[in-house]
């Protein structure tokens, strides 16, 4: 591969040439980015492969949304509203493993600036400053932005050691796929809209362990499909552990939904610590999601500086989960548009969250701390008409600056539970 360094000057587009060193890796092989920076578009991975970032090696993604082709396969309908590909992508790829130092950067300024301006515009510009309130729930699938990568439909995946950086929009996105390693990965300098740390989307028998993540939305989230796409689907995300992860500001914790239509369960989070992020735990969806999310196990959460640490918003965004074309809208209406405004009734819409036991949590906010809001201990909230039920928390010892509220709960437990609010103790 010492061939590959004549192209590592940061400067020089090497898609093709890393792609087409990628292709000649043989069924068990391994592929070893040397070190230096590489500038590239879109990079698809095989199955039975290693693909190893070296020390030193950085791999910068493309700012040309031309460089991100959607992938499609023979035989397959092009979709020109379909969103782009990531910098790195793998499709049906078992036993695949992604690993070494090195750094996965997604140049993401230029993307976040598309999103929402530049930042002297407040977040108030770009794309989201040109759509109305009320066309908001569209706003994000219509700013394509690439993610750092997305693996979809893969058995056997290993992903370890590597850093990934300002990416456009998602860092890691997982979908479909099973028997899934994630150990000590840094995600950092993702201050950009909706870059999301590690996504888990309706994928099972996972482990996700000793990461250090700092990014602005959910750190660590667990999806399961959206609205009637997803009830359709209906493919849950199960059989997942979180442990011994470190979450940082301005991360928004570890997050079940919002995309809940398939369901999640049997999932186990501990032994992580949470500082400076917005959320520890969280679990987020809305009345037209639906899914059951049930045998929840979350212990040993060390929580320092947080807003909110348990926020259970069934009814979560409104501006951006509930779908609708505007009566008054004269524009075109994507394709994508109708399959996101599909009816769902009611009675199947309506999430349901139970069996959840939080334990051995410490949490406290210092008497400096400052938010946009005010902290509070709890935020959990569900339609009476489907209520969380058999909700525990027990063994913890709990501190903010107010109590915070909860409604829509059938059977909420408290054991061995110390609450303060509102209080600051004499010096």
């Amino acid at each position: 591969m010492s061939e590959l360094t004549a192209y590592a000057d940061g400067l020089t587009l090497c898609t093709q040439v890393l792609q087409t060193a990628i292709d000649a890796v043989p069924e068990g092989g391994r592929f070893v980015l040397p070190a230096g920076r590489y500038l590239t578009g879109s990079l698809f991975l095989h199955a039975h492969m290693t693909f190893e970032l070296a020390e030193g090696s950085v791999l910068l993604g493309s700012k040309e949304l031309a460089d991100y082709p959607h992938y499609y396969k023979p035989g397959e309908e092009y979709d020109p509203e379909a969103r782009p590909s990531a910098l790195i992508n793998a499709y049906d790829a078992d036993d695949l493993t992604i690993c070494g130092t090195g750094t996965i950067d997604g140049q993401g300024e230029i993307w976040w600036e598309k999103f929402w301006g530049k930042p002297e515009e407040n977040r108030k510009g770009g794309m989201l400053g040109r759509y109305p309130a009320n066309l908001r729930w569209a706003v994000d699938g219509d700013c394509l932005r690439p993610k750092n990568m997305l693996l979809e439909n893969c058995h056997g995946v290993t992903l370890r050691d590597f850093h990934s950086e300002r990416s456009a929009t998602w860092n890691i996105h997982l979908r479909f796929c099973s028997e899934i390693l994630v150990e000590n990965i840094t995600i950092a300098r993702n201050t950009g809209p909706s870059t999301d740390g590690i996504d888990l989307d309706s994928c099972e028998n996972a482990v996700v362990r000793g990461c250090h993540i700092s990014c602005r939305d959910d750190a660590i989230c667990l999806k399961a499909g959206r609205d009637a796409e997803g009830l359709k689907l209906n493919r849950p995300c199960q059989n997942v552990e979180v442990y011994d992860c470190h979450l940082t500001a301005p991360s928004e914790g570890i997050t079940l939904g919002s995309e809940t239509s398939g369901g999640i369960r049997h999932v186990h989070i501990h032994d992580c610590t949470f500082d400076g992020a917005s959320f520890a735990f969280r679990v987020k969806s809305a009345r037209t999601r639906g899914g059951v999310l049930e045998d929840i196990h979350v212990e040993n959460l060390k929580i320092r500086n947080v807003r909110e640490p348990f926020s259970f918003q069934l009814n979560w965004f409104p501006a951006f989960s509930y779908c609708k074309i505007p009566d008054d809208y004269k524009g075109p209406i994507p394709k994508r548009w109708l399959r996101m405004c599909q009816y769902v009734p009611p009675e199947i819409g309506l999430p349901k969250l139970k069996d959840v036991v939080i334990e051995n949590v410490t949490a406290v906010v210092d008497d400096g701390y400052t938010s946009e809001r005010v902290p509070l201990i709890f935020a959990l909230d569900a339609d009476p008409a489907r209520p969380m039920e058999n909700i525990t928390f027990r063994h913890m010892d709990l501190s903010s600056r107010t109590f915070g509220a909860i409604n829509g709960i059938v059977g909420m437990h408290l054991d061995d539970v110390t609450i303060s609010a509102g209080y600051a103790e004499e010096s």
